[in-house]
């Protein structure tokens, strides 16, 4: 089959090389002049800086994608585990710091060192039971292609399973259940935030994410994340795809012009790209009103909730870093009102938490001798929250900036710079100015969660963290293959 991808974000890349691995002929039309989309990279004064996620884990699944295009991931991508994994400060109200260690020995030790033995054979049974829940859920509730919300049920035992592991549990006590030092509290259970949630609200089930951290551990590609963008690309094109870049997709064209199954799209210059199936790895709901306009949007969209924006300050400066930190920062605010006002309230966190990545401390060529790359993010509310981003941007970039230098980091000579908050994002393609999409709450997972085909517009399948099965550089990745299960079955069909 032909197959046209549209967008070369790491969705499009994934799913581009699963086509290419099953034998279709398969053309990718991105309307930048190199892969990525959201993982992309800004290249300024000798400066290379990422401009989207900062966290690679589950390596096996970015391998697994190289591998369906014939490639040995190795070829086209040199990948080191980042040790620390995350340096987190604390107020003083909770107090110190730590650091979580790459691999589960070294960080028993560290926690054994900082916290005591007790909490040392906690961290044990805890990543004993988060190996137990991630081996449940994922192949049975987020690698899998869902025919409806009854799937979850077929086959049942799964679902029990996951009962009877706690996946339905409150995440914050599971979490408190093992540990009594508020830190490793805070370090087990802030991960819930990428999926939009807060630990305090959120199933159990979602500590599957802290597992990828914790467990699988953390890496970081040599030339910085967008080297996994352009590694995918160049496997896909030895597999045989074609990649047309700087062209806009105008719209996917359809046999019977607003009906009927898909032929391919138009671009904005009136070229016809004829296809037997089409990929959209646009944000789902922009692409529904962008490239399908005449299909409404699907219920579960309309009604969509979202995982909360951020502001992010990405830096090129002089000077180097305080002694002692890590490829990765955290630096905590206060825990309980962040979630509140964040999440329940649409409000910025009174006192907020940030996460401060230096890129150039595990891959010194990102950056000039001397200097420093710095990638500091705040959480913030969405476009549906209360901040009036015209008024509020300045502030914001200002008291971000503010917190970076009150820790440390070399703030006062930059040589490039950039900030971007909930309007740009939604200037890049991300509805509601949020760059992690949906929230992963419990009826917008698995079989809740928008499905990745829409039995109105046949031959398009939708890619990337809007769809199934959801956010997260892995869990993209995932999407792609999944997208190229159901082109399978679209040339089953026609078979």
């Amino acid at each position: 089959m032909q197959v046209a991808v549209v967008g070369a974000g790491l969705g499009g890349l994934s799913a581009a090389c699963h086509l290419a691995g099953a034998g279709h002929e398969v053309v990718v039309l991105e309307r930048q002049d190199v892969p990525g989309g959201r993982c992309g990279l800004w290249e300024s004064e000798g400066f290379r800086i990422d401009t989207g996620p900062s966290v690679l884990t589950m390596t096996g699944i970015l391998a697994e994608v190289f591998a369906a295009a014939g490639a040995d991931m190795a070829d086209h991508l040199t990948l080191q585990p980042v040790d620390p994994m995350y340096r987190a400060t604390f107020p003083e109200s909770v107090g110190g710091e730590m650091r979580v260690r790459h691999g589960r020995p070294a960080m028993t030790e560290e926690i054994r060192r900082e916290c005591g033995t007790k909490e040392a054979e906690a961290f044990g049974r805890f990543c004993d039971w988060l190996t137990r829940l991630e081996r449940r859920v994922l192949p049975d509730f987020i690698d899998r292609n869902f025919e409806s919300p009854l799937s979850i049920a077929k086959p049942l035992w799964p679902a029990l399973d996951l009962v009877r592991l706690g996946g339905f549990r409150n995440l914050a006590k599971v979490v408190q259940s093992y540990f009594d030092d508020p830190r490793l509290v805070q370090l087990f259970s802030f991960q819930s935030l990428y999926a939009g949630l807060s630990p305090f609200d959120a199933l159990a089930v979602y500590s599957v994410i802290t597992y990828m951290d914790t467990v699988e551990g953390v890496f970081a590609p040599q030339g910085g994340m967008h080297a996994i963008s352009r590694g995918l690309a160049a496997a896909a094109g030895k597999a045989g795809v074609s990649f047309r870049y700087g062209v806009e997709v105008d719209r996917v064209v359809r046999r019977a012009g607003t009906s009927g199954p898909a032929i391919g799209v138009r671009l904005a210059d009136g070229e016809l790209v004829r296809a037997d199936a089409v990929v959209l790895n646009p944000d789902l709901p922009v692409a529904y009103r962008t490239l399908l306009p005449e299909v409404t949007l699907p219920i579960r969209v309309r009604k969509a909730e979202y995982s909360p924006s951020c502001a992010l300050w990405l830096a090129g400066v002089r000077g180097a870093p305080p002694a002692g930190v890590a490829h990765h920062n955290i630096h905590f605010g206060d825990y309980d009102s962040a979630f509140k006002a964040l999440i329940g309230d649409g409000n910025l966190q009174p006192d907020p938490s940030i996460l401060v990545s230096l890129q150039n401390h595990t891959d010194p060529t990102l950056a000039p001798e001397g200097c420093t790359t710095i990638y500091a993010l705040e959480p913030t509310p969405h476009l549906g929250g209360r901040p009036d981003w015209t008024f509020e941007r300045d502030r914001v970039k200002e008291r971000l900036v503010g917190q970076v230098r009150s820790h440390g980091y070399p703030v006062d000579d930059v040589v490039v710079e950039r900030f971007l908050d909930p309007m740009d994002w939604e200037r890049l393609g991300m509805e509601n100015g949020a760059p992690f999409s949906m929230s992963h709450r419990f009826m917008q997972t698995g079989p809740f969660r928008a499905r990745n085909v829409d039995k109105r517009v046949p031959g398009v399948v939708f890619v990337g963290s809007g769809t199934q099965p959801g956010v997260g550089v892995p869990i993209v990745l995932l999407s792609g293959r999944l997208a190229a299960e159901r082109v399978d079955e679209l040339r089953e069909v026609r078979a």
